[in-house]
């Protein structure tokens, strides 16, 4: 089959949960012999020139990138919510430039199946079918109104004003656009079950994010143990919201009974209040040039997230590292793992450190949960029968 991806960003390099889901699929893709090409935004925050990927990516697969600065300002956002309806956050995705190049793009070639990353590609569908007899297909990466509708909830005025304002008009923009393609691509079998209460009555297929678990990325030679880690994008208000929650609640319960146990934070994109941060222990690390390498280099992982939506790839990326970890029920919605076995759950704060501590004071169960987690994830997130059960859903169309 030809395919063609379209997405708001380059989803080079991986290392943040969207740009790794979108990557890992079409890779997949070529792996079983179609062909893909792959249309993106090169926006102004995660601009990449595109003469700088790998051959082993340049080669498998044509990049087509159109530069769009969707840029975020104070003044464009307040213009926006008093001079319009639609989403400020969806609406600067939304180029002539690109659908432009888009139109060319399907004019010249000719694809079996489109697939559009995330709902704000959803604003092309009039050019896509005017242009093209494809079948498209929507891949959810998340329930993007759920992301600002739970940031509104623990937020303050007038942040909490403005937050429910925008999932409210990001809900009647998903909501509109639920049956204008041809198939629904939820990452988690909640999200479509959400999506189908909202109304979508179109054929679904649950694609989660695989991954190719290799056991030679295992390597606990320079793991130091005990130590408590976080990796992710630290431009995500999601992040930011649960790590401040995490320090100000959990993080002080943890050192009080052990005073030397280090906490290393690493992401992309930190603003400056995090990476100034005084928190005792507290080590920034910043961005990482191998995500792999950092998590094998550490014990525990956590993931204190209060909001967000879709699957938290990272914390799948850990276990099929082997490594033991502790989030919140929001962090491990989509993911079937079981409390207690393959990952740690808690909400309140007491109950969070507790089970950090718990990891820290018993190396056996430290041990015994990463071995859980590596083999959960290798029956669970297969990559290759991931993407060939899409194909056969895709061929079925």
């Amino acid at each position: 089959m030809r395919i063609l991806i379209i997405v708001n960003k380059i989803p080079y390099p991986p290392k943040d949960g969207g740009s790794i889901a979108t990557l890992t699929l079409a890779r997949n893709f070529v792996k079983l012999g179609h062909q893909v090409d792959i249309l993106t935004m090169n926006t102004s925050k995660h601009y990449f020139r595109l003469d700088q990927l790998p051959l082993e990516l340049s080669r498998s697969m044509r990049f087509i990138g159109v530069d769009t600065p969707a840029l975020i300002s104070p003044m464009g956002a307040l213009k926006n919510l008093f001079f319009s309806d639609k989403a400020y956050i969806a609406e600067r995705f939304y180029t002539e430039k690109f659908r432009d190049r888009l139109e060319l793009l399907l004019d010249e070639e000719n694809y079996d199946v489109i697939q559009l990353e995330g709902s704000y590609m959803g604003m092309y569908m009039p050019s896509i079918r005017a242009h093209s007899s494809a079948k498209v297909s929507m891949r959810a990466h998340n329930l993007e109104f759920e992301i600002w509708e739970r940031t509104a909830k623990n937020a303050s005025f007038p942040k909490s004003y403005y937050f429910s304002n925008l999932a409210s008009r990001i809900k009647k923009m998903e909501v509109k656009q639920l049956n204008e393609f041809d198939a629904m691509i939820p990452i988690t079998k909640r999200d479509g079950k959400i999506l189908q209460s909202l109304g979508c009555k179109l054929p679904i297929h649950t694609t989660p994010t695989g991954f190719d678990v290799d056991g030679s990325k295992l390597d606990t030679s320079k793991q130091e143990f005990p130590s408590v880690f976080h990796i992710g994008a630290l431009d995500w208000p999601p992040n930011q919201e649960g790590l401040l929650w995490f320090f100000d609640k959990i993080w002080p319960i943890v050192i009080k009974k052990h005073p030397h146990l280090k906490f290393y934070l690493a992401g992309r994109n930190a603003p400056d209040w995090i990476k100034t941060m005084k928190v005792k222990n507290l080590v920034y690390i910043g961005e990482v040039e191998s995500a792999i390498e950092f998590m094998n280099s550490k014990a525990i992982g956590v993931v204190p997230l209060l909001s967000g939506s879709g699957m938290r790839i990272k914390i799948v990326e850990g276990m099929a590292l082997g490594k033991a970890q502790v989030t919140t029920k929001i962090g491990a919605e989509g993911n079937p793992a079981q409390d207690g076995k393959e990952l740690m759950i808690a909400d309140e704060p007491k109950e969070f450190a507790a089970k950090i501590m718990e990891l820290v004071e018993n190396k056996d169960l430290f041990d015994s949960m990463g071995k859980n987690a590596y083999e959960f994830v290798k029956k669970e997130f297969d990559n290759t029968v991931i993407t060939q059960s899409l194909i056969d859903f895709y061929k079925s169309l």
